[in-house]
């Protein structure tokens, strides 16, 4: 969590799939923000339209202007807009239409109560990390919330790599490709390969092989201060994916550079908010435990 308190006064609305629902959910999201006087913005990549009659802006603008995006969809969507939003700096609140939604927080049925309050000051905030991928000297990076995914592009085909942690030789691996990936990601890619789910606050990389060729195989969590290094051996192909986004080819010839971004993610929560009760609620935890009375 974060001492610093934003002031909401310019909000937009923001969405990377379009239907009735997620209009109507945008429709209330518009009549609660002009109750409370707050500017609503349309960019112009959300695929929600401009519901008040104003015009879109551009993505650069709504950096420049909004004070905070609120995210309406499932985590894909929070995804989207933290790539093109979060990353310069604009919190983002998630509204969750989807089924896990590990980072859109809010349901439907709360919105109006949730929205209010947040929007008056009631709210908590945590910032999580970006990783950053590129290629051994190259001036460009690629930048994700959830995970780096380095994979074969086949499926039950193994590619082999080295890993390296701060220039140090840690082991040569057989596998169908290794997710290297943040706390947040540890409720997504990373937990249908059955790693471990790391709280939000604690600050660590997680490395998972992909069905790796051997049984000795392990998670690796290592500091998010590390550097990591992947390095194909001999004439070996993969791919590299950030966020299930962007598909990169590599080769032999270029390793792979993974570290923490200098930018974080900043989420904004109702002050009930709790990763631990998301947990309960998303993977079925404690079924058939009835709740304590309060």
């Amino acid at each position: 969590m974060v001492a610093k308190k934003f002031t909401f006064k310019k909000v937009a609305i923001y969405s990377s799939t379009k239907d009735k629902k997620i209009i109507s959910i945008a429709n209330q999201v518009v009549e609660v923000l002009a109750n409370l006087n707050v500017i609503c913005l349309a960019p112009e990549s959300s695929k929600i339209p401009a519901l008040d009659n104003s015009k879109p802006l551009s993505d650069e603008k709504i950096i420049k202007d909004s004070d905070m995006i609120i995210a309406i969809g499932g985590d894909g969507t929070l995804l989207s807009s933290a790539r093109k939003f979060g990353v310069e700096g604009i919190p983002i609140l998630g509204i969750n239409l989807g089924n896990l939604g590990f980072l859109t927080d809010i349901a439907p049925s709360e919105l109006t109560t949730s929205l209010n309050e947040i929007l008056n000051g009631k709210y908590v905030q945590d910032e999580r990390i970006f990783l950053e991928a590129s290629f051994d000297g190259a001036k460009e990076s690629h930048k994700a919330l959830n995970e780096v995914v380095l994979h074969s592009g086949s499926i039950a085909q193994l590619i082999e790599y080295d890993l390296f942690i701060d220039e140090e030789f840690v082991y040569r691996q057989k596998a169908d490709g290794l997710i290297v990936s943040t706390p947040t990601g540890s409720t997504a890619y990373s937990l249908s390969g059955n790693g471990p789910i790391i709280s939000p606050e604690v600050e660590a990389i997680t490395l998972l092989p992909m069905f790796p060729h051997s049984l000795n195989a392990r998670t690796l969590i290592t500091g998010d201060e590390k550097i990591i290094r992947l390095k194909l051996v001999e004439k070996g192909k993969a791919f590299l994916s950030m966020d299930s986004h962007l598909n990169l080819k590599v080769s032999s010839k270029e390793d792979v550079i993974i570290r923490k971004a200098d930018t974080k993610l900043t989420l904004i929560h109702p002050v009930d908010n709790s990763f631990f009760s998301s947990c309960r609620n998303k993977l079925g935890w404690s079924l058939g435990v009835p709740p304590k009375n309060t």
